[in-house]
């Protein structure tokens, strides 16, 4: 900023100015108009906003990954769950088993050996709602 005034005073001085010649005079005439240059810089600056902006090197970089509040809160999700499960029985242990193995209610229904695959749906509806239950009704925290 300082070379910017400095250019700006000496093109005054040539163009505005140009019969000064002695020193004692451009001397006190160039700090001046170096004076109302820095004013007028200092006005622009605060107009525009730019004295309270920060510095962009001196912010951090933004991660891609989860910030610690959501990692700690997706860690107690997951124990919470974990509790849970632990918590119901065999039979809708291995129904979330399987469920989370990708496969189907007819393969589930094979695998768990179930009469008919209503019966796969049932017990998936009532595992379901235990587990909600033993959650505290929902996958959100209590407040």
């Amino acid at each position: 900023m300082a070379e910017d005034v400095t250019q700006e005073v000496l093109l005054v001085l040539h163009k505005k100015y140009a019969l000064v010649e002695r020193p004692e005079e451009l001397v006190p005439l160039s700090i001046e108009i170096a004076r109302f240059k820095i004013l007028g810089a200092r006005r622009k600056m605060v107009r525009r906003g730019e004295h309270t902006q920060a510095d962009v090197e001196d912010l951090p970089l933004p991660s891609d990954g989860p910030d610690p509040f959501e990692q700690t809160e997706r860690r107690e999700r997951l124990e919470q769950l974990e509790a849970a499960l632990r918590e119901l029985g065999d039979r809708c242990r291995q129904l979330f088993r399987l469920k989370l193995e990708g496969l189907k209610f007819p393969e589930i229904q094979k695998r768990m050996q179930a009469e008919s695959v209503n019966t796969v749906y049932t017990w998936d509806f009532r595992c379901r709602k235990q587990l909600m239950e033993k959650l505290g009704g929902g996958w959100e925290k209590q407040k």
